[in-house]
């Protein structure tokens, strides 16, 4: 199938609605606990239920009015009422929410030598700490396995250098 074709079956043509911003141009993060992407897709009423119930204001109408993520502003609690409010079956509350992890990106400001830490203290985990390296500068690094993929860490970075990214896209990656 052809974008444009796609395009206009996903309701990209749109209602008028600007779409919410992406993950520093990375794929719209989905609602903790969807069964995958695909399900979602085809199942998403886009009817915007979930987007009223999230008491964190961070469930927004991205592209084509599908649900997704946006952490700019408050982090995902996983209180679970994004899902409650659903009538559709898109969701599985046995496995772990979701595989996104924090990434800090080169554009950090300790990377330049300017003392941020604000990652660090908004990470309820733990999952961001600061090692000292060349020159005495310190810099991040992101636990994999502590972080929750909360997106606590995105709003107090000051240079929007941190961005979400699937912990299973990251292994395939690596292999």
């Amino acid at each position: 199938m052809d974008a444009s074709r796609r395009h206009f079956l996903r309701g990209h043509f749109s209602t008028g609605t600007p779409a919410a911003p992406i993950n520093n141009g990375q794929a719209p993060i989905r609602l903790p606990w969807v069964i995958s992407e695909s399900v979602f897709l085809d199942g998403c009423t886009r009817c915007g239920d979930c987007i009223s119930a999230c008491p964190q204001h961070i469930v927004v109408k991205g592209d084509g009015g599908f649900p997704q993520l946006d952490f700019t502003n408050q982090e995902c609690t996983f209180c679970g009422d994004c899902v409650q409010s659903c009538q559709q079956a898109l969701f599985d509350l046995t496995e772990k929410p979701w595989l996104q992890v924090a990434s800090i990106g080169q554009n950090c400001l300790t990377f330049d030598g300017i003392v941020c830490q604000n990652c660090k203290d908004a990470c309820e985990p733990r999952a961001i700490r600061f090692r000292f390296g060349a020159g005495g500068l310190s810099r991040p690094e992101i636990n994999n396995e502590a972080c929750t993929g909360c997106g606590a860490c995105i709003a107090p970075c000051p240079n929007g250098s941190i961005s979400m990214h699937s912990q299973q896209a990251q292994k395939e990656a690596n292999l």
